[in-house]
């Protein structure tokens, strides 16, 4: 028996079995899910009805993520992936699926806030100082440059702020992984960010008051 994707197969609402009419057609043919890990850039190339292809990521680690209210994207390393709504084994086993949250690293989006604002998002160490370590001179701006970054208004969310301390944000997956082969998705920001950091925190505390199995033996 193959994947399939009809639903002549199934029961109806009542439990009783449907009469089967016709056989399986082409069309309706499924296959087994891609389930893209964490890794290196692989992907397959699988082919469809009509010739068309399809980009089957096994494993992905990179992807281009946009910030929102800021309307840049940049590309960001996917470090970690924390919170899926359907399935908690999808977290476990680090499987990125379409709307799943990850977290990406911040620094090309650090140093993007630097260049377009002049100023600096989180904490950064502090190389201990030497007499080996030259000492860099400030950046060279015409009065233009600086009165025109002067002007620009910023605002940046408290809570995404917060994240820049730790180098990882929060990202949801806007593609999908198994079909176009590319892990894209955007910077979580204000309520949606509320959201899902409650989501998380109430899962933290579900997992610490959850006893351990005891292994007790005979």
């Amino acid at each position: 028996m193959g994947i399939s994707r009809d639903s002549r197969h199934k029961r109806r609402a009542t439990g009783g079995r449907m009469p089967i009419h016709k056989k399986k057609r082409k069309y309706e043919m499924a296959r087994q899910p891609s389930m893209t890990k964490m890794g290196s850039k692989m992907i397959k190339l699988v082919r469809g009805r009509g010739g068309n292809l399809k980009y089957r990521a096994l494993r992905i680690d990179f992807g281009n993520y946009c910030w929102g209210s800021e309307k840049i994207a940049r590309k960001a390393k996917i470090l970690d992936v924390v919170y899926n709504a359907s399935n908690n084994e999808l977290v476990r086993t680090k499987t990125i699926v379409k709307n799943c949250i990850v977290q990406i690293d911040a620094t090309p989006f650090r140093a993007w806030y630097v260049k377009q604002y002049n100023k600096k998002l989180g904490k950064t160490k502090e190389e201990p100082k030497t007499e080996a370590t030259k000492v860099e001179a400030p950046k060279k701006q015409s009065r233009h440059v600086v009165k025109k970054i002067a002007a620009r208004d910023f605002f940046i969310d408290p809570n995404l702020e917060e994240q820049f301390n730790t180098g990882r944000l929060l990202a949801c997956v806007s593609s999908r992984p198994g079909q176009v082969g590319r892990a894209d998705g955007y910077i979580l920001e204000g309520k949606e960010l509320e959201f899902y950091m409650k989501k998380m925190e109430k899962k933290k505390k579900i997992q610490s008051c959850q006893s351990p199995h005891l292994n007790i033996i005979f």
